[in-house]
């Protein structure tokens, strides 16, 4: 390749992670923090003393992104929405690169180009660069450890390759043991490839030490296994919902009229490359198809028995979509190109729109700021309702001053938890005689078993309110959260 050329090529390959990580900094404090991103500004504001204690007791497998986010918080001299999600935008960053980088070993530049450009503009991997979770972090390992393993399979390959293979294996299960199941897929694709025994054995090694570096973890992680959310069971829909799940995330970012059609072009799209797949790289289908295949038939499988078939899991399948859906478009005829980018550019850009909404999450935080701001008068306090609701007002204090949580006996700081605990009958009711509004905030996008939970806490609060003289005064309903402001008249004490 021409000197010339051969600098464009390199300058060309900054372009798809520079749009990425634009993408996912544009509209960063748009959507409302939902319940796991208030729990990670909840535990990394923490001293550290007490983010050990927590990960002893409990989520010991996002221990890592704990960290992480506290370091950020320690060097940034403070966490907020925006800055505990910037890291992640620089994670979905750092995956455009790497996989452009990886095409261009499996395909050459220009394809190497196109998946990384593709990833970038997939509204998964914005929706995932703006949430302060480590799946983002996950997906740049796997990225990175994908190419790795592509390294080490080239023929003279070196030694480090193998064993940078191993370290960056550990580090993807310790962003979270779900992203060990690339490493099956990464076993089929070294026997596709048939690369000798002795780099075989050398590769596998590399496996068996990344996973042996993980298992303190998974057995920390399997004593805390009851603070794994539930997901839904898998039934016969489940890999077409997974497919557009990597397409464009959220049960309602996109209504059905783009939504189908979008994840139609897709398919369309890998038909056409399975029908030109001599035109293909061998390398990239051996790579691509396991990497989006494997590991959603694992975790299915797994989930047979106990439900864990969460989308986000398999965030780090996205590249290998990206990757395929990149190499289909270098296959196929110009014109067919030009059709399949029409087709898609619509509805991603409606989806991106979608996904920075403030009530594109689960829980509407902002909304219960903004009616508590509008509404506001002196005397006020919140009682929560729902699992972990209460950190609301912890992750953000500036919102609350004033304004104390009469339904917290202790805060999850203070206890080593992940929510507070709760005031018991007696100390809720004697706090209630001390007050004359009451903010009655209830989250009600929870797991079946916390949304039962929920419901008898929140019977028992709005009881304990009854019984202090209240009465609703005030009702809104935002996504996942309902708010009602309670008041006593004036004179009127507590029965």
């Amino acid at each position: 390749m021409p000197a010339g050329r051969a600098r464009w090529t390199r300058a060309a390959g900054w372009v798809p992670p520079a749009v990425a990580l634009g993408l996912g900094v544009w509209g960063n404090t748009e959507p409302s923090a939902w319940t796991d991103e208030i729990v990670t500004i909840d535990v990394a504001r923490r001293s550290w003393p007490q983010l050990m204690e927590l990960l002893g007791r409990v989520d010991a497998v996002h221990g890592l992104h704990y960290v992480l986010m506290y370091l950020v918080g320690q060097v940034n001299g403070g966490l907020n929405e925006f800055t505990t999600r910037v890291p992640s935008a620089v994670a979905v960053a750092v995956a455009v690169a790497g996989l452009t980088w990886l095409g261009g070993l499996l395909a050459g530049p220009r394809p190497g180009l196109c998946a990384g450009m593709l990833l970038a503009v997939l509204p998964t991997a914005s929706r995932y660069a703006q949430e302060a979770r480590s799946f983002a972090f996950v997906m740049a390992v796997a990225v990175l450890a994908t190419g790795a393993l592509v390294k080490a399979l080239a023929p003279h390959s070196r030694a480090r390759w193998p064993a940078l293979y191993a370290v960056l294996i550990a580090l993807l299960g310790w962003f979270n043991v779900m992203g060990l199941l690339l490493v099956a897929a990464h076993a089929l694709t070294v026997a596709l490839r048939r690369p000798g025994r002795r780099l075989t054995v050398r590769l596998l090694l590399a496996q068996a030490a990344g996973i042996a570096a993980v298992v303190p973890l998974l057995v920390l992680g399997s004593a805390q296994s009851s603070a794994v959310g539930e997901a839904a069971p898998v039934t016969a829909s489940t890999p077409f919902n997974y497919f557009t799940w990597l397409l464009t995330p959220g049960q309602d970012t996109l209504p059905t009229a783009l939504k189908l059609p979008l994840t139609l072009t897709a398919l369309t799209a890998l038909t056409l490359l399975v029908a030109r797949r001599h035109k293909a790289p061998p390398l990239v289908l051996a790579v691509g198809v396991p990497w989006l295949a494997v590991p959603p038939l694992l975790l299915a499988t797994a989930s047979l028995g106990h439900p864990l078939f969460a989308y986000r899991y398999l965030l780090f399948c996205l590249p290998a979509l990206a990757l395929l859906l990149a190499t289909a478009v270098t296959v196929v005829p110009a014109r067919v190109r030009l059709l399949l980018v029409l087709l898609a550019a619509v509805p991603l850009a409606a989806s991106h729109s979608a996904i920075r909404q403030e009530d594109s999450r689960q829980w509407d935080t902002r909304a219960v700021i903004r009616t508590l701001r509008i509404h506001d008068a002196p005397g006020g306090a919140v009682l929560f309702s729902g699992a972990r609701c209460g950190l609301i007002a912890t992750a953000f204090k500036e919102a609350f001053t004033g304004r104390p949580d009469l339904g917290a006996a202790r805060t999850a700081a203070g206890i080593g938890a992940l929510d507070n605990l709760p005031a018991d009958p007696d100390l809720l009711q004697q706090r209630l005689a001390g007050t004359s509004r009451v903010w009655h905030v209830t989250c009600n996008h929870l797991s079946s078993g916390a949304r039962q939970a929920a419901t008898r806490t929140a019977a028992s609060q709005e009881e304990a309110l009854t019984r202090a003289g209240f009465s609703p005064a005030y009702r809104h309903r935002a996504r996942g959260v309902d708010i009602t402001l309670e008041q006593r008249p004036a004179g009127r004490s507590a029965h």
